[in-house]
């Protein structure tokens, strides 16, 4: 599957839930959502569903509302706490029983990330991740691609940790260009594709040192290393390489 067949997958089911996090009550179950996979410059004070399956007309506000992401066996794959939202005018009702738009007013969190929609609108198809998947997306996408694996990856109750059972975990200086494809190009390495080890330096130090009881990799073969060096900002690779060093990680550099 391209980058460009997997921006192109529809929802026809209700992929984002809005649910009050104390009593589990759904808001709303909507097939879209225009306003939330923001730039923080550009929030707008409503977050509208659209292709609405279903919304709680009792229930018009809550204080702490968090806003799911539910693939096609209706199983949550990722999670936001928003806050408090209300509800505002609902749309009209279809001929198919879908509700045309549902807006609510979000007094809290969105997401900083606008990719991720399309990104998350992938992981939700049920397909099933390729390996270097992550590479058919535009350099801009790194970011949100590395923070769906991050709050997926967390959503499924995995540890900060190694789950691979590779002995060695294979790196292409050639494929890594930005910060972000770095730890996306070492989650898949490690985890396999989708995965995840790390999304900054703290991170990275966090996933090694909780995985001495799995074993962390042996080994880390880092191809085109010069090439990430030149990409790369020279002092973000020395501190990436001491991270390695301080916990013992065998690289070669080829």
């Amino acid at each position: 599957m391209t980058g460009e067949l997997s921006m192109a997958i529809e929802a026809d089911f209700p992929m984002y839930v809005v649910a009050d996090e104390e009593s589990g009550d759904v808001l709303v179950a909507a097939e879209d959502v225009e306003g939330f996979f923001v730039d923080p410059e550009e929030e707008t004070p409503e977050v509208v569903f659209l292709s609405a399956h279903e919304v709680n007309r009792g229930r018009r506000r809550t204080e702490d509302a968090v806003l799911e992401i539910v693939n096609r066996r209706r199983e949550k794959i990722g999670e936001y706490f928003v806050g408090r939202v209300v509800l505002g005018d609902v749309g009209i009702e279809s001929s198919d029983g879908k509700i045309s738009s549902v807006p609510y007013r979000f007094f809290g969190n969105r997401c900083e990330y606008p990719g991720a929609a399309k990104i998350w609108r992938r992981w939700a198809s049920g397909v099933a991740m390729e390996k270097g998947e992550w590479l058919r997306w535009p350099t801009s996408h790194h970011g949100a691609w590395l923070h769906v694996v991050q709050n997926a990856w967390f959503t499924s109750n995995r540890r900060a940790a190694r789950y691979g059972v590779d002995d060695v975990a294979h790196l292409d200086g050639a494929q890594i260009s930005t910060k972000s494809g770095f730890y996306c190009a070492l989650g898949e390495a490690v985890n396999g594709p989708g995965g995840y080890f790390g999304s900054n330096l703290d991170a990275l130090a966090d996933c090694i040192s909780s995985s001495f009881g799995e074993g962390p990799p042996v080994k880390i073969v880092w191809r085109n290393f010069r090439v990430s060096q030149e990409s790369l900002d020279r002092t973000f690779m020395d501190s990436v390489m001491e991270v390695l060093r301080e916990f013992h990680v065998n690289v070669t550099i080829c």
